[in-house]
């Protein structure tokens, strides 16, 4: 694809002019930490009105029907595309829904033709640490290999799964191919214009709390999002790849996925089993954590998904888990030690002498780690309220001694190493654990599973996410007991939280602020975007606050809206609607044209209406609509010198101020 190379077409920021005064002003005059007030349907005043066909089957009393199809395409999905709305109303709502309930059954084939242009998501970890070692590391292995002649690489069984994969998705691939030619041929761009790598750091938005500190060593956010990153640039082998390829792959799934449902929750989940990315070997154990522990477990079994994430490296990694050990294991392994020398070397020998006490202590002998005991019950599954002590914790991180990882820097696969595990019994939220092992770990993950304090915290995270900030407790009750009745099924836990009145209510709509990474995502599906190279809108992203993969504590990104509302991130946001209407964002293009239609091209105010129409299903508040209109004369939206005879509406300009308004910044 080529770049525009006129004038001002790489800017990423609205620069010193009525557009980024304009944008100053918006900013403050949508500061929204109160509710906007919506237009409340005439019928809804008297006598309720006979249910749309489209919404059989679902208790909705308070929408009309496309307010019930905006607001689950806001909930349940990223957004509408263009025509959307339609489609779905003409299927049923209910019929959606349970197609999203069941990704599987849905052809994601599109999808997957783009993402072929990011060969690191079908990697297996070793390769990934093989091909896209650190440079101090490249040289070493060039050196290897100069020194002793070439011998094939042990296959561990991750290589076996991610070539399955690979020809699994090239079978895919070649498929569509045949039968989506138009697709195919759209997406293969994308691997001309990837350009991204490590950046500067430069003060963006001011970012959310669960931020601060993160991304420091590899940062996919707060510089120009228009500047070439090298790593994809120059097709290097830097390890940033990796992560800015999975980054990518997040965004392009977003985008253009069918199964929208489903890569909604793989980011509610990932950002519940927080890794991140810029700890040490985690950049090359990510793409397996979403790939094979968070992606196949979106909807299954929680306890299913808490044991792949218990035995994941990347998590085993990021807390700290794989050092944790017995404390006594060292001084029972340098007795056997001791007791193998002096077998060898005969009965009449003397006893091996014991190390002095300075000499041992500088051995930095392994003990145990309760990092990852403490995060597991606070974060993970009982929450803060769950009713464990610190005793437990140590009780628990005594559990999972001797879970680790077999050799982190070849091909990290996880172990259970017997040696530094604590044999002794323990007593965790006052049950005996001493079934032996490894199953005292699996032990624990069953009794925290099925413990009445996770099925409510889950409960309530996934009502945060997709409700209110503040879900109505019997709603949480509601879906508590149907995680306890169904064995932890997240699946039947989401039907019952869909299927209630308090999903449909009026409350709850438009309730919600949108993430960084949902308004990127959602403006691009609004304007039917084409995005050959998704990188640009990573680093949007992260520039709104949101880098991705890179919230450094686990607690992950917060789920409420007052954590994404400043006077910064708000400025982020309209110039990034700005930018992406006005097709000034790298490797996207949009026809807002067609979407407002030839009426608009020469009267701002039938634009407005008509940009109102389609972005915000024709609802705003009145300041906002007063605070639009106040705009229509500016020469940035005419297209003209004030006393130009010919006037153009710049409709890139129109839908931008439209798509930077509070409304769509809701969901």
């Amino acid at each position: 694809m080529k770049v525009d190379s006129r004038p001002g077409a790489r800017a990423t920021h609205l620069r010193t002019s009525a557009k980024s005064f304009l944008s100053i002003f918006l900013s403050i005059a949508f500061v929204f930490p109160t509710g906007i007030v919506l237009p409340t349907p005439a019928a809804a005043k008297d006598k309720k009105p006979k249910q749309d066909a489209a919404l059989k089957g679902l208790p909705i009393t308070e929408l009309s029907a496309d307010e019930a199809i905006l607001h689950a395409l806001n909930r349940l999905a990223y957004g509408p595309r263009p025509g959307d709305v339609e489609r779905v109303r003409q299927v049923g709502l209910a019929k959606w829904i349970e197609q999203q309930l069941n990704p599987n059954a849905i052809d994601d084939r599109a999808v997957e033709a783009r993402l072929e242009q990011l060969p690191t998501l079908r990697m297996s970890t070793s390769k990934l640490l093989a091909e896209y070692p650190q440079p101090k590391q490249q040289e070493k292995q060039a050196a290897a290999r100069g020194a002793r002649p070439d011998r094939r690489p042990e296959q561990r069984p991750g290589d076996v799964a991610a070539a399955t994969i690979a020809t699994d998705m090239s079978d895919k691939v070649a498929q569509a191919a045949q039968e989506q030619t138009a697709s195919a041929e759209n997406a293969g761009s994308m691997k001309d214009d990837a350009n991204a790598a490590t950046m500067k750091q430069e003060p963006a938005a001011e970012m959310n709390a669960a931020t601060r500190g993160a991304g420091k060593r590899d940062l996919l956010g707060g510089g120009d999002p228009n500047v070439v990153p090298r790593a994809i640039a120059d097709d290097s082998k830097r390890p940033q790849r990796v992560v800015e390829e999975l980054a990518m792959s997040k965004v392009a799934r977003a985008i253009y996925s069918e199964r929208q449902l489903q890569q909604v929750m793989d980011d509610f989940w990932f950002n519940h089993f927080n890794v991140f990315a810029g700890k040490g070997e985690d950049r090359w154990f990510l793409t397996s954590y979403e790939r094979e522990v968070i992606q196949p477990h979106t909807m299954g079994k929680f306890k299913d998904l808490l044991t792949a994430t218990a035995k994941s490296p990347a998590m085993l990694f990021y807390l700290d888990n794989f050092l944790s050990a017995d404390p006594r294991a060292a001084g029972r392994m340098a007795a056997e030690r001791a007791a193998r020398q002096w077998r060898r070397g005969g009965f009449g020998r003397p006893w091996p002498p014991r190390a002095p006490q300075q000499q041992q202590a500088k051995k930095n002998v392994r003990g145990l780690n309760e990092n990852y005991g403490r995060e597991l019950m606070e974060l993970h599954t009982l929450g803060v309220d769950g009713g464990y002590t610190q005793k437990d914790v140590t009780e628990v991180a005594r559990c999972f001694t001797g879970w680790t990882i077999d050799k982190p820097r070849e091909y990290a696969d996880f172990k259970f190493d017997e040696r530094l595990h604590d044999p002794d019994p323990k007593v965790v939220l006052g049950k005996n654990i001493h079934a032996g092992g490894m199953k005292d770990g699996e032990q624990v993950i069953e009794l925290l599973a099925r413990h009445p304090s996770t099925a409510k915290f889950i409960s309530t995270k996934l009502a945060r996410r997709f409700v209110s900030d503040t879900p109505p407790q019997s709603l949480v009750e509601r879906m508590a007991q149907t995680f306890q009745s169904s064995d932890g099924d997240i699946r039947a836990v989401l039907k019952t939280m869909i299927y209630s009145p308090e999903f449909w209510s009026r409350e709850a709509y438009r309730a919600k602020i949108k993430t960084p990474f949902e308004l990127v995502v959602s403006t691009a599906r609004a304007l039917g975007a084409d995005v050959d190279t998704p990188m640009p809108l990573v680093q949007w992203t992260g520039r709104i606050g949101e880098p991705l993969y890179q919230c450094q504590p686990p607690t992950g990104y917060a789920d409420k809206s007052d954590a994404w509302v400043n006077t910064g991130a708000l400025l982020n946001r309209l110039n990034y609607s700005l930018a992406l209407a006005g097709n000034k964002v790298r490797g996207s293009r949009s026809d807002v044209g067609s979407l407002l239609g030839p009426e608009a091209d020469g009267d701002a105010k039938a634009a407005l209406n008509r940009a109102v129409q389609v972005f915000l299903g024709g609802q705003t508040a009145p300041t906002t609509v007063e605070t639009l209109q106040k705009q229509l004369d500016s020469p940035q939206v005419l297209q003209a010198k004030l006393d130009d005879p010919v006037r153009r509406v710049d409709l890139g300009v129109v839908a931008g101020l439209v798509l930077g308004a509070p409304e769509f910044q809701r969901r």
